[in-house]
């Protein structure tokens, strides 16, 4: 496993339960970092190793990502001499697809690219003429004629038909939960077990869309409180907490701030809530299923709408507040049926076995 830091991501959350579940499954899993950063437990038994970039001149931009995968390259090569050759190499996140795409140890075929997210929508939308098409040219060159995993269908195709990308192989695999682990982190105590109350778990980003989420709810009419649980910078903090003064709901929105176990919060809510711009997938609204609460999510591109389907689908909404608003205030009066929801396809054994699969494959 390769990633750019353990910041308190879904991708990265995604890696450790990916990398718990294998070795539990009896393999070796050797985690590299690329970064310090890591704000989760590393699971008992994977290999963690943090390969950081000292370097400090002045032209270090200029050869990031060369330098990078020359240390990458070294820390495999070291891995592999003490404990034999790799047989799945698998890259999260697009800073570290780019670097491991420059490196000259890790082996082309047995080497996979787990796209997280929807890359139009996060690197396309604010660019314009030469900036746009420099993006979608290097983003091209870093997975054409490569192996991609996308956890949903979505991300592939947005790949595919945006940047034009020819990958060599292709699969969709979806993000794995540990549905026992879930659920019995969700026993923990929260401050506001046996109240009504709203939740929205997500670091504090422009593709999140707290703004659409905070002027939703001002027009939703619904006065129990609304849970943030995440953090950002103190620009983007102080600017939420701004908004809400400005919609006169300052008194009913918690910033409860990051927490690396959300369960206990989700469990006990009587919504969860995503007003994302594009969602990779949205592990938020699995796990939220998984600890019983209903969900209600923007029709963004990307994974929400394969996840709620049946009867879930009455949480979706239109992209813009005042569908958003409606969709929140008709889920909470009338909730869908979730107590039987099969989850096994989430499951971290159906999951896992994907992954495995691919190892046959070289």
């Amino acid at each position: 496993m390769i990633i750019d830091g353990l910041p308190g991501g879904g991708a990265e959350k995604v890696v450790l339960t990916l990398s718990k579940g294998l070795v539990d499954r009896g393999h070796q899993v050797v985690l590299f970092s690329l970064r310090t950063v890591c704000d989760y437990t590393i699971p008992e038994g994977v290999d963690f190793q943090i390969v950081a970039d000292a370097c400090k001149k002045p032209w270090r931009k200029l050869t990031e990502l060369d330098r990078r995968a020359a240390l990458l390259d070294e820390a495999v090569a070291a891995a592999e001499t003490a404990g034999g050759r790799f047989d799945l190499v698998l890259s999260h996140l697009h800073k570290t697809d780019r670097i491991v795409s420059r490196c000259k140890r890790l082996r082309p075929e047995i080497t996979w690219f787990c796209i997280h997210g929807v890359f139009s929508a996060s690197y396309l939308s604010r660019r314009k003429g030469v900036s746009r098409w420099l993006k979608k040219c290097k983003t091209r060159s870093v997975y054409r004629h490569r192996n991609l995993i996308g956890v949903s269908q979505y991300v592939i195709d947005d790949l595919k038909e945006v940047f034009h990308v020819r990958p060599n192989q292709n699969r969709v695999i979806f993000n794995p939960f540990d549905f026992d682990a879930i659920r019995q982190l969700s026993l923990e105590p929260c401050s506001l077990e046996g109240t009504d109350y709203l939740i929205h778990v997500g670091r504090f980003h422009q593709t999140k869309r707290h703004d659409r989420l905070l002027r939703a709810y001002a027009k939703s009419t619904l006065t129990v409180p609304l849970v943030l649980i995440g953090q950002g910078s103190s620009e983007a903090t102080a600017a939420l907490k701004r908004l809400a003064e400005e919609l006169n709901i300052a008194d009913r929105v918690i910033f409860q701030g990051f927490t690396s176990n959300p369960y206990p919060w989700i469990r006990h809510a009587r919504e969860l809530i995503v007003s994302s711009d594009s969602e990779g997938f949205g592990n938020v609204l699995v796990e939220a299923l998984i600890c019983g609460t209903p969900i209600v999510s923007t029709r963004c591109p990307g994974g929400p709408v394969s996840i709620m389907t049946g009867d879930l689908a009455r949480g979706l909404a239109e992209m813009n507040e005042d569908s958003l608003a409606a969709t929140m205030k008709a889920i909470y009066q009338h909730p869908p049926a979730i107590a039987d929801l099969d989850l096994t396809i989430y499951s971290i054994e159906a999951v896992c076995q994907q992954y495995l699969d691919l190892i046959t494959l070289e």
